[in-house]
């Protein structure tokens, strides 16, 4: 998109007319685009337009920043992820980041100031300088970003979205990426799901019977790992719930710390989601150095945002687990991707990893707020993200059947567990070398790895809201979904990364490490997982090798980490 200048007449009063409001006169400007789109909702079923929004009703926007030398972290990353290299096995720290590759001082300033100039107030940078907050009002918005709003009706919710595309002065074209908060239409769901009906298998495991499945050995826990969840809504009860879990499984208790980014939401929105990943994570590692519970108000993608970057710059836990998504157009418009896709690279580079749930709409992804959870291919033809960034593992799902006496017996690819090819989001060099087939394309192919997600197989045991009656009072059963899986390989990680005293860094190339594709007639090769070639997500269907319904497979634990020990 090429710059141009700001002239018509209909543009030039409502300017006008807001300038005066506002205490700030600009009639004509030179602007430069950002990574956030317009997004319409005219066309969309279930919506009607309501009209343009008042300009003084307030907004809080997140704006984001270009990095510096994106190039060369890329490069970083990949030097630190390759065995031989002078750098295998080291990371950056935050300060190192910000010294070398972020935002400068004085580009944080200029955008500060002309926010401020637009009257938005509550100004303040992220430490890496990679996004800066501020509230004011749509009006306000409107002029700073060259933009305008439109009010809908969607689902019987009423709800604003940015009708243009955010730009910004040409001045700042240079520094900022692109402008969050401008809708609260894209927003992430959880992809739990609860075994319920006459269909339910109530074979629902602890966290032992998974250590049993995915063949843990002797394998040491995750003891030396710190390691992290993502939440939205209220953070009260995990704590709580996960020590009646970890009495009633007999397993360490684990030190935890609530971090709140942005005010505290009192509403639960996430209906046994947290506990399960608390639990569940924890308990596959049998116990780790602590667990970080990152907390945020909403799920929409400017609060989201946040929420990873101030885990990134922390630097406290070495891997998180994120059970929920959204459709990757979402981020895609709205900028937030490439937004985030940046936190996640800094992380890389610092050798942290964000574990992220594919979803339970199968080849789909969920169209919000229609609920199509655990219904394959019903929804968008796409995948969801986080789990489609390069710089996070994106873990599916399997059905797991174990033996009588509880041990692996096989997998298949679970019908709703999500997986296909990335409309946006480049090839790794890792997911080259193991000849994705979406790679003939430069497309990033989905999952990575997959865990047990059908809770109509083998499930979870989560406590839920126990209060203080105890574990017979909250103990719930049948709970899965890619919202099991995430935290189930963030759980076997944690015990790989204690392994090997937190050297292994970042996950996905180590991950990908030592598969073997097929070449000459030969079948691939999957050491250390266990290689599904049965089941179908909709469009796509499991093979042997990497796959897009369970890519690399699922874990043998002790096998992996035998190769981490053999191949230092």
């Amino acid at each position: 998109m090429v710059a141009f200048v700001h002239q018509t007449v209909k543009t030039l009063t409502l300017a006008a007319l807001l300038s005066l409001l506002l205490g700030s006169v600009s009639f004509a400007q030179t602007w430069a685009p950002t990574a956030t789109q317009a997004i319409e909702l005219a066309n969309l079923p279930g919506a009607s337009i309501v009209g343009p929004p008042n300009p003084q009703t307030a907004i809080h926007v997140v704006v984001g920043l270009k990095m510096r030398n994106l190039s060369g972290l890329q490069q970083l990353v990949q030097a630190e992820s390759t065995p031989g290299n002078p750098l295998y096995e080291t990371t950056i720290t935050p300060d190192q980041f910000l010294s070398s590759y972020a935002p400068t001082s004085s580009q944080v300033q200029a955008v500060s100031d002309y926010l401020s100039s637009f009257g938005f107030t509550n100004i303040s940078a992220e430490p890496n300088n990679l996004l800066i907050s501020a509230d004011g009002t749509m009006g306000a918005a409107t002029l700073a970003f060259n933009t305008g709003f439109e009010e809908y009706i969607l689902n019987g919710a009423q709800v604003f979205a940015n009708s243009q595309p955010a730009q910004v002065p040409a001045s700042l074209g240079g520094t900022v990426l692109a402008v969050l908060g401008l809708d609260n239409i894209t927003r992430m769901v959880s992809p739990m799901q609860d075994c319920a009906g006459s269909n339910c298998v109530l074979n629902s495991l602890p966290p032992q019977g998974f250590w049993k499945a995915y063949d843990v050995g002797t394998t040491a826990s995750g003891s030396k790992t710190p390691i992290a969840i993502f939440v939205f809504g209220s953070a009260d009860g995990i704590e709580s719930d996960l020590r009646v879990a970890e009495t009633a499984n007999g397993l360490p208790k684990v030190p935890v710390y609530v971090k709140q980014v942005g005010i505290a939401n009192p509403t639960d929105l996430g209906g046994g989601e947290w506990q399960l990943d608390s639990q569940m994570s924890t308990g596959m590692a049998d116990t780790v150095k602590a667990l970080y519970i990152y907390a945020v108000t909403d799920p929409v993608d400017a609060d989201l945002a946040v929420e990873f970057n101030r885990f990134v710059t922390d630097n406290l836990a070495r891997a998180g687990s994120a059970s929920f998504g959204e459709c990757e157009y979402g981020p895609y418009l709205d900028g937030s991707m490439a937004v985030m896709d940046g936190i996640f690279l800094q992380g890389a580079a610092q050798g942290q990893t964000v574990f992220a749930s594919t979803g339970d709409t199968g080849s789909a992804c969920p169209v919000v707020p229609v609920d199509t959870n655990g219904v394959p291919i019903v929804g968008a033809p796409m995948v969801n993200y986080p789990a489609s960034s390069i710089y996070a593992v994106a873990v599916g799902g399997t059905s797991l059947f174990l033996d009588s006496n509880g041990n692996y017996s096989n997998e298949i690819a679970w019908a709703a567990g999500g997986g296909g090819i990335s409309q946006f989001e480049y090839c790794s060099y890792w997911q080259d070398s193991a000849s994705v087939p979406s790679c003939n394309a430069g497309e990033r192919g989905v999952p990575d790895i997959a865990m047990d997600a059908d809770p109509y197989e083998t499930a979870a045991t989560i406590y839920y809201q126990c209060g203080s009656a105890g574990a017979s009072a909250c103990e719930t059963q049948g709970v899965g979904g890619t919202s099991l899986s995430a935290p189930l390989a963030l759980g076997v990680w944690a015990r790989l990364q204690s392994t090997r005293k937190n050297k292994l860094g970042y996950a996905s190339p180590q991950l990908y490490r030592f598969y073997q594709p097929g070449t000459s007639g030969l079948l691939s090769t999957d050491p250390g997982y266990h290689d599904t070639i049965v089941g179908l997500d909709g469009t796509y269907s499991a093979a042997p090798g990497w796959d897009f319904t369970t890519g690399l497979g699922t874990f043998d634990v002790t096998a992996i980490r035998n190769l981490f020990v053999a191949n230092p």
